[in-house]
């Protein structure tokens, strides 16, 4: 501390000396001559920045050597640039409205800014101005119109997005970042899409990336980045409010109409230009979406007899009914279930709260402290229906950044609290309350046997005052004593189950986190012959699920990986042709390093014609779950592919494919049964057995060309053409395996008879191990957009996709499921002040029918119908109260539309909004 204090002095005193200039002006609007109030003024290349008053006027000091470039923006006007050449100098500037800057500039294609139309790769941008006009009900839910983005609801506070296919509702392979934080959730390992991020008054922008980033943003980026950024304090000062109120469940057959509120409020202040502050408040609730589609999935009945009455029924949204048996005489019949709406909390919130503290220590260096609260309910469609139950996701972020550089370092934790599982939760509860042939209630070990039990009597016809073979007088015989849903009992046994983790009970725990450094530093003012950019990071997850999910109670559960990247360009041929280059390489503790270089370029005609090309490559590192799951679930032991997970079991080494045991098995029960003795048949049948070849688990790669085109034509026709091919290898997969205690093989090399008598005597361990398929599977797509300036301030636009998966020879069975539609089109129009400050936009989406494969149906096909939604906003501007009302609609035909199987319909939203927005000084 000694040592350091000289050094601030020295560097205070600099600061006290430098030369200090006061630049003073007033910004005007050219159409209505009147001041412009809130417009950004900013030193370019520096973090120094100041925002005008009421009368237009702005007054910013900066403390070095002349000539200096300001850099004035505000929303709805043109960007002007004008340079500074003497301390006297007056800026006076008359901003021209713009109806929409079709030239965005975008800084996450390539870490730095640039055009939209530079950009060496796709991207996708969403204004402040588009997010102040989506007439979705969230901007969120508005990601859905941007080019090649794909979105699945869960709930009504839970939307997934993804680019480029391999959609699920739980996306690990794409990267979304708020203020340059990852947004996962580090036990689930994804981001719960806007539940925990910003409100829809504190956004700035959201870029997307489709397609592989890991070149720039590490191994998460697999299938794209989703940035979003909030406002800066002091760009954006004053209180902003945001009352939200509507309706959903219109016109429902098992709902009324029910209401849907989202509260906001933010505030932000800066003083004397160096210290600014913000915070923000958000608040949304309502009745969640209903998962109610009881179609019969049962895998043991034929598809012409399922159905309510058949006695094996196994409903998709209704659960505890998948625990069935086979029953001698009788046929296959599964427990009668509960239906989603009795087991999920439907009273869905998300409570966000945020703070922020930002310094600027010189003209060059501002420092950042924020802090991310956020506790919510979301509905979420996994291998189960999960209940995120007031699950909390808590982040802090400290930076230092300036104009050519940033250092960051944050942590994200969470806390589960009552999330819950909603299938076990009724497996748990159909345990509770089966009573014997005598009415006695049994253990809740025996209660599934007892159930069938019973059910056999009735249908036998052994059962007093029962109709034999009448399987609905059986099933009620079997039902007595069961917990009815709104009963005290039921509320009591859910209760105990919710907060009863592990394998005894329903509840999902974890408390889990993890911490992140990054930065990055642009070289290219001191290089100068090439624009230069390295950066690098490093991550330390600290798992913690209570011996719940990992094998955590005494052994504690950690994963170092960090990363570094170089980014090199160089503008040639008259700054036509702009080629980049970069790399990165990243390190887990668990795996091998993995390089990811791009390459591309974008050569430009007259300004306004952009070519594109580039070579990009992308990896997923496995999940800790994937990594650290160390589950026995009875009959077979869940067990993670990270080699340290295994250690001791030997299990990877010295094991039998379950394929081959199925073939074995019956093999040697036919030669017992045929009279040879058990010895010898095992002998004569062990060469069926096969050593299983199962590699520890590793990263998925991925490898992506992609062409484009980009055109401004006369300043209101932007054209966006792209086309891109991309392979896949080493997806993520489970295989099982069967372990004995002695050794597969023998000296000589074939099959242990020790054993394979293990196996025949079902001795042996059963795992489902985690690893990597080697079948190697194609993607391609196309898409267009066009983006039209028309006359008097309206808008048209549009945008289609085509995607296509080739699985070539792979196995179907060995890699992630595309789920993507074939055609998806957007459609937009708007005009933002039509008539005298009244407003609107609208939106229109559609898609085309195509199979789901996920999880929670086993991994079988479930149809999603191809559909249209139409999102309307209407509004109307009043200037002097800085209001703007807002009156909307999503789907507002009320298309009841699952976007994935086994996840609720959604239906229309209508609502109404008063927005108040007032800046200060």
């Amino acid at each position: 501390m000694k040592k350091l204090l000289p050094l601030l002095l020295v560097f205070l005193s600099l600061n006290l000396f430098a030369q200090i200039t006061k630049i003073t002006g007033k910004i005007t609007s050219s159409e209505s001559s009147l001041p412009l109030n809130s417009v950004s003024i900013k030193i370019k290349n520096k973090v120094t920045g100041t925002i005008s008053s009421a009368d237009g006027s702005f007054s910013l000091n900066y403390n070095g050597k002349l000539p200096i470039t300001v850099v004035v923006t505000a929303v709805g006007y043109e960007t002007k640039e004008l340079e500074i050449t003497s301390a006297a100098q007056e800026v006076t500037l008359a901003l021209q409205p713009q109806t929409v800057t079709l030239n965005e500039v975008v800084s996450s294609a390539a870490r730095v800014s640039q055009t939209v139309l530079q950009s060496p790769v796709s991207i996708e941008k969403m204004s402040l101005k588009a997010i102040k006009e989506n007439p979705s009900f969230t901007f969120y839910d508005g990601l859905q119109s941007l080019k090649g983005m794909e979105a699945v609801t869960s709930s009504i506070t839970y939307k997934q997005v993804n680019t480029r296919g391999f959609n699920t509702t739980g996306n690990s392979r794409f990267l979304q970042l708020v203020d340059g934080v990852d947004n996962q959730t580090p036990g689930l390992n994804f981001a719960i899409g806007n539940l925990f991020g910003a409100s829809d008054i504190d956004i700035e922008s959201a870029e997307v990336i489709p397609g592989a980033a890991s070149a720039l943003y590490g191994p998460v980026a697999f299938n794209g980045l989703l940035s979003l950024k909030t406002k800066d304090p002091f760009t954006y000062q004053g209180l902003s409010l945001q009352v939200k109120t509507g309706v959903n469940h219109v016109n429902e057959s098992f709902s009324d109409p029910k209401g849907l509120y989202d509260f906001a409020a933010r505030y932000a202040k800066a003083f004397n230009d160096k210290f600014a502050l913000k915070i923000n408040a958000s608040y949304l609730t309502g009745v969640d979406w209903h998962a109610n589609d009881y179609t019969d999935i049962s895998t043991t009945t034929a598809a012409n007899l399922r159905g309510p009455n058949n006695p094996a029924r196994d409903a998709l949204n209704i659960y505890g009914d998948e625990v069935s048996r086979n029953i001698a005489g009788v046929g296959v019949v599964s427990r009668t279930g509960y239906e989603e709406k009795d087991l999920m909390n439907y009273n869905v919130y998300s409570l966000k709260l945020n703070g922020a503290l930002h310094y600027r220590i010189s003209d060059d260096i501002e420092a950042i402290y924020q802090y991310n609260f956020g506790r919510g309910t979301a509905s979420y469609t996994g291998s189960s229906r999960f209940d995120l139950n007031n699950f909390v996701l808590q982040t802090h972020r400290a930076e230092l950044k300036g104009s050519n550089f940033f250092v960051r370092s944050y942590v994200v934790a969470e806390n589960s609290h009552d999330s819950y599982n909603t299938r076990s939760l009724a497996q748990f509860i159909n345990r509770d309350w089966v009573k014997d042939l005598n009415g006695n209630t049994v253990a809740a070990s025996a209660a599934d046997d007892t159930w069938f039990t019973r059910y056999a009597a009735a249908f036998n016809g052994t059962a007093t005052g029962v109709t034999a073979a009448n399987h609905s007088a059986a099933r009620t015989f079997a039902d007595q004593g069961r917990f009815l849903p709104g009963t005290a009992e039921f509320d009591q046994s859910k209760d105990a189950s919710i907060h009863n983790y592990g394998l005894s009970g329903a509840g999902v725990f974890s408390k889990s986190k993890f911490y992140h450094t990054d930065g990055q530093y642009d070289f290219s003012s001191a290089v100068k012959v090439v624009e230069l950019l390295a950066g690098g990071s490093f991550r330390n997850y600290k798992m913690f699920t209570n011996g719940s999910l990992f094998d955590d109670k005494e052994n504690k559960i950690g994963i170092k990986e960090y990363g570094a990247f170089l980014q090199a360009g160089k503008k040639l041929l008259d700054d036509k042709l702009k080629l980049s280059a970069s790399i990165r390489y990243d390190k887990n503790e668990n795996f091998e390093g993995n390089f990811t270089p791009r390459f591309s370029g974008v050569y430009t005609i007259d300004n306004v014609h952009n070519f594109r090309a580039s070579y990009q490559t992308g990896f997923r590192n496995p999940t800790p779950v994937d990594q650290f799951i160390h589950l026995n679930v009875g009959p077979i032991t869940i067990l993670g592919g990270a080699p340290s997970n295994s250690a001791g079991l030997n299990v990877y080494e010295n094991s039998f494919t379950a394929a081959s045991a199925a073939v074995f098995g019956p093999a040697v029960g036919a030669a017992i049964a045929g009279g040879t003795p058990p010895p010898n048949a095992i002998a004569q049948n062990k060469d069926l057995l096969v050593k299983s070849n199962v590699a520890y688990i590793k990263p998925e790669q991925q490898r992506a060309f992609e062409v484009g085109y980009k055109g401004l034509i006369n300043e209101k026709l932007l054209f966006d053409l792209n086309y891109y091919y991309s392979t896949y290898t080493n997806f993520i997969l489970n295989t099982v395996v069967l372990k004995p205690t002695a050794n597969v093989l023998a000296a000589d090399g074939s099959i242990n008879p020790a054993a394979a008598a293990e196996v025949a005597n079902r001795t042996t361990g059963a795992f489902q191990l985690y690893t990597n398929a080697t079948d190697k599977v194609s993607a391609q797509g196309l898409s267009a957009g066009v983006t039209y300036l028309l006359d008097r301030g309206f808008v048209a636009g549009g945008n289609a996709t085509l995607s296509s998966f080739n699985l070539g020879a792979a196995n179907i069975n060995n890699i992630a499921q595309f789920n993507t539609p074939k055609y998806s089109t957007n459609v937009t129009f708007g005009n933002a002040n039509a008539y005298q400050d009244f407003g609107f936009n609208i939106a229109w989406h559609w898609q085309s029918a195509f199979d789901w494969y996920g999880t929670f149906n086993g991994v079988r096909p479930g149809r999603i119908s191809s559909y249209s939604m139409v999102d309307l906003q209407l509004n109307k501007k009043l200037a002097k109260a800085n209001t703007t009302i807002k009156l909307g609609g999503s789907n507002i035909l009320n298309h009841r539309v699952a976007q994935a199987y086994g996840s609720p319909a959604v239906g229309a939203v209508y609502y109404v909004a008063l927005v108040f927005d007032n800046p200060l000084r």
